[in-house]
């Protein structure tokens, strides 16, 4: 029971060790007419891509258990929108950092 504790302990604090810092960034905000900001960029890929990737998998996963439920009632083009193409148009096809 203690080490389970003590490993707890330990991924809340890596955890907020790697937030903390990304969250700071997000406050900075960005310049009129210079773009984004740098700490924009890097909160986007530490934090936001990262959970892209995960909201990614688990829709695909959901997508295919969802399938043949979808194909019997005839909505697998908008299942494929919402779980699988949303999650990777986000993920991958919009310019690091805007949101």
């Amino acid at each position: 029971m203690n080490r389970i504790r003590k490993n707890i302990i330990i991924m809340l604090v890596a955890l907020a060790l790697v937030t903390v810092p990304c969250m700071t960034c997000f406050a900075q905000g960005q310049e009129k007419n210079k773009g984004v900001a740098a700490g924009e960029m890097a909160g986007d890929v530490l934090v936001v891509r990262p959970l892209g990737i995960c909201a990614t998998v688990i829709g695909a996963t959901l997508f295919v258990v969802s399938l043949p439920f979808s194909a019997l009632g005839g909505n697998t083009h908008e299942a494929y929108n919402y779980l699988l193409k949303g999650p990777v148009k986000f993920t991958f096809d919009r310019p690091l950092g805007e949101f």
